[in-house]
């Protein structure tokens, strides 16, 4: 599968006028319509310090890489609307996840248009961010404000990014992920930092856990019943520059234990990490997405959207049933959907899915999945047959290379006899096997 190339026709830049530092923002979409868009926002930063950290941290992650696949740039993805900045970005091993949410205090100027759209986080400014002082004034501009006119003699600098596919399929995934996710501890400003003096030393392998022992929080090697797992327990190190200036921390696990994410809170901003189960692994190789897609989507649904919402505007499945005159109990289906195709993400700590439209083209989000793809083939070449079904109860032989595989799928429960289920036992997602006998019943 190639690689997704593009190129910034400008850099971001920083500059100091007068003692106000002015940050413009270059950006980048796959989108055309997006793409014109001379700029989303401009304005001032209310708390210009703990932006230029949390934007440090958040370059940090995209530039990391704990697994095997090498580190490299990475730049993260900007949302524009309903009064909020949204910044997101993977690690190059697609194991950390981070989101920078921007409340509407934040920031203190013009929504001009809204949307989603990669952003340079070139080496210079990220230097210029990292001098910002507490008491210094910065304004932001993603993209830029005025139109400018480039003659013949101006040289400028373009700046070439690949994104692997992988990359862009972890963009989706993780959000099913956090929907997942349940609270489990709120940690004050002492808590959290007693937590990371007892971080163990080095890249340490086996599980740790945050516990909470006579109102103190530490990582342990012993699980109990309220403790929550940290795999790769060594990449919470990248939360170390923040966290002297953190309110407050809340830590979250999804319900099978597996992952988990911690917000750490400014008050005017809050800024999310998720961690994929373990190091070596990365939120791209999950297989929840095809959960979610056993049933199809009309395309029209989602050109649509396009049209009904704003970035980052609340995603209210109930009000858009009855707006939309889509059935209620399709609804959970089409939010699963959606956020598999990077049409929505979701925010923990409120429990609501918010829509922004990834910076990618709809039909390469859609090509991702390769189970997918092979799931519909065996439907299109009949090789699935339906030896059972009574109730939540089904049992089918499904042809495979030689040899006939044995689907059962028992309520919440389900089995395959090939090699990919026995391998993982349901832990990287179904086999596609399954997905197909879960498409054709469905």
């Amino acid at each position: 599968m190639n690689d997704l190339e593009y190129n910034y026709q400008g850099i971001s830049t920083i500059s100091k006028t007068k003692g106000v530092n002015s940050l413009v923002m270059a950006h980048q979409t796959e989108i055309e319509e997006v793409n014109s868009i001379p700029c989303f926002f401009w304005g001032n930063l209310t708390d210009p310090y703990v932006t230029a950290k949390c934007w440090t941290t958040i370059a940090k992650v995209v530039r990391t890489s704990f697994g095997p696949v090498p580190p490299s740039l990475r730049d993260p993805i900007v949302s524009a609307g309903a009064e909020r900045l949204r910044f997101e970005g993977f690690s190059s091993c697609n194991g950390v996840y981070v989101r920078l949410d921007m409340k509407p205090e934040a920031v203190d100027g013009e929504f001009i248009a809204n949307g989603t759209t990669n952003v340079d986080f070139n080496e210079p400014m990220l230097n210029a961010l990292n001098a910002i002082q507490k008491n210094e004034k910065v304004t932001l501009a993603v993209g830029q404000k005025d139109m400018q006119v480039i003659t013949s003699k101006a040289k400028v600098t373009e700046k070439k990014v690949t994104l692997p596919m992988r990359w862009i399929k972890g963009l989706t995934s993780v959000q099913l992920y956090l929907a997942d996710m349940d609270f489990k501890f709120e940690l004050s400003k002492i808590q959290t930092i007693q937590l990371f003096q007892s971080l163990p030393k080095g890249s340490v392998k086996g599980d740790f856990y945050i516990t909470k022992r006579a109102g103190k929080f530490m990582f342990s090697t012993l699980e109990t019943n309220d403790s929550v797992r940290i795999g790769g327990v060594h990449r919470l190190r990248l939360l170390e520059g923040i966290l002297a200036i953190v309110d407050k921390l809340y830590v979250y696990e999804s319900y099978d234990k597996q992952t988990c994410a911690v917000v750490c809170e400014f008050g005017k901003m809050q800024l999310l990490m998720a961690f994929s189960s373990d190091a070596f692994r990365g939120f791209s190789g999950e297989g929840n997405v095809l959960e979610t897609m056993t049933e199809n989507v009309p395309m029209e649904w989602v050109y649509g959207l396009n049209s009904l919402l704003k970035s980052n505007e609340t995603f209210d499945p109930t009000l858009l049933s009855v707006e939309t005159d889509i059935d209620f109990g399709t609804m959970d289906n089409l939010t699963s959907s959606l956020s598999s195709m990077g049409l929505l993400g979701y925010d923990v700590t409120d429990q609501k899915h918010f829509y922004r439209r990834l910076p990618f083209k709809t039909e390469r989000i859609l090509s991702l999945n390769p189970r997918l793809k092979n799931a519909k083939k065996l439907i299109d070449n009949e090789d699935i047959q339906i030896l059972k079904r009574t109730g939540n109860y089904t049992e089918a032989r499904v042809k495979g290379t030689g040899v006939s595989h044995r689907v059962i799928i028992d309520g919440s429960n389900q089995h395959c006899t090939c090699n990919w289920f026995t391998a993982y036992q349901g832990k990287r997602g179904i086999c596609k096997h399954i997905l197909a006998v879960k498409m054709t019943i469905g």
